[in-house]
């Protein structure tokens, strides 16, 4: 390491201090002395050492106390030294947390190679930290694992392993919870982070053109599993994939390969599946909607998203962290946070959650620019806005069954003509009706 490393001695006896100062300022190191430990410690974020070598006997504050009062925070590693040591005062120190314990006299060459390799760890270990914070940043993971609620806190600290890992990944929670921003953030800290991230929505594909969709044709039609070669393939929604197509899913997973729909010819590929659903997956494969070994496969890597009501007093820190970033984007100052304005955000139920609140946090800042609102007043508005459909999914349908009612009754039940009006094959349009809970009597009646 370039930088030159720093060490803190504590030690209350003169002459060992200096003599220490002598011996790491010629081995080249930058080296501050205290008599004192308390000093040390209530200057320690601005000391900023690489390690601490500190003696264990002292007046006032031991260097076992130093150990122990180091446990607590963030620290450089402690090395302590001691005339009096003994064996089970150096199991003691080791189990607390100590990097190394040394007796006197000690040899200078071993305690100058005890303490760089303390240093460098520190530094190592430093630098892997603020990595995870700007890629974390970086990744918009914030926008979605913010929050002091245990599984959030958890499912952060291990994101960067989940992303650095090859398998799939299936991630389960309510609609709204933030399951694509996760999965973008995933690709995003990943590997694969310079190729396609290629998110499909399962729902929204054709039952009848689903494998042609995904795994394309002999004509021009690439397919999504190929787009995504060399980076994530997202499949939202995938409870919605029909079962034939699962089983050709689970192939590509296993091998790797693919096989466009009316060839006989196998296309490698290499694409992490990042799956996402709000079903019950294994109640699906219960009733026989989902493929037991295709679960199986999804579920290498299994991440759960909480409702966000059942994360207690995150939803006031998620509603800070949106209304500071909206108000930057509307460039005006944030709303002033009420004791009124947090008891409605605790008491809401959130049915939207995550995305439900970054909405009630949007309007809260219009609002703000015209020199009114409250966070009551946000959430009233949700109210205006029930009939407008959560998903995609449900705005899909919504629009299907209203494109098959204006046909049906244009072409007065004739259903021949209302598929090749719709561009769609009559099986196709029977599926959608039964789907969709449509009844051609109930339609042409309207």
């Amino acid at each position: 390491m370039s930088e030159q490393l720093k060490a803190i001695v504590i030690d209350d006896d003169a002459e060992m201090r200096q003599s220490l100062s002598v011996l790491l300022d010629r081995a080249g190191w930058a080296v501050e002395t205290f008599a004192k430990a308390r000093t040390v410690l209530d200057r320690l974020e601005a000391l900023a050492p690489d390690v601490i070598l500190s003696d264990v006997r002292m007046a006032g504050m031991s260097g076992l106390d130093v150990l122990d009062a180091l446990a607590d925070r963030y620290a450089p590693p402690l090395i302590l030294i001691s005339a009096h040591g003994d064996i089970q005062m150096a199991v003691e120190a080791m189990q607390k947390g100590a990097y190394s314990f040394l007796e006197k006299p000690f040899e200078p060459r071993r305690l100058l190679t005890i303490l760089k390799h303390a240093a460098e760890q520190h530094r190592l270990s430093d630098m892997a930290t603020r990595m995870r914070e700007q890629l974390g940043a970086l990744s918009g993971l914030d926008r979605v694992l913010l929050g002091a609620d245990g599984r959030i806190a958890d499912l952060k600290d291990k994101a960067l392993d989940l992303a650095m890992a090859g398998g799939p990944v299936l991630i389960t929670g309510e609609t709204g919870t933030g399951k694509e921003l996760l999965a973008k953030a995933l690709h995003r800290l990943g590997p694969r982070r310079d190729g396609a991230f290629v998110a499909v929505n399962c729902a929204t594909l054709s039952p009848d053109r689903f494998a042609e969709q995904i795994f394309g044709d002999t004509k021009a039609l690439r397919g999504h599993f190929r787009k995504a070669d060399g980076g994530t393939l997202f499949l939202d929604e995938v409870g919605a994939c029909p079962l034939d197509v699962q089983a050709q899913l689970l192939r590509a997973l296993e091998t790797g390969e693919v096989q466009p729909v009316g060839s006989d010819e196998d296309i490698a590929t290499n694409v992490r599946v990042i799956a996402a659903t709000n079903e019950d997956l294994d109640a699906a494969v219960q009733s026989g909607a989902f493929r037991s070994d295709f679960l199986f496969r999804l579920n290498t890597f299994a991440v759960h998203l909480p409702r966000l009501a059942d994360r207690g007093e995150d939803v006031v820190m998620l509603y800070d962290h949106f209304v500071r970033m909206l108000s930057e984007t509307y460039e005006i100052a944030a709303p002033e946070l009420t004791a009124e304005d947090a008891a409605a955000l605790l008491a809401h139920d959130w049915p939207g959650n995550v995305r439900e609140l970054r909405h009630v946090a949007e309007r809260r800042v219009l609002a703000a620019r015209r020199g009114t609102g409250s966070v009551a007043d946000a959430l009233s508005m949700d109210d205006l806005t029930d009939d407008v459909p959560a998903t995609l999914r449900e705005a899909v349908a919504r629009f299907e069954r209203t494109l098959i009612g204006q046909s049906v009754r244009a072409h007065n039940g004739r259903m021949d003509a209302v598929a090749e009006a719709l561009g769609i094959g009559r099986r196709t349009l029977n599926e959608k009706i039964v789907k969709l809970g449509l009844d051609k009597d109930s339609l042409l009646d309207e």
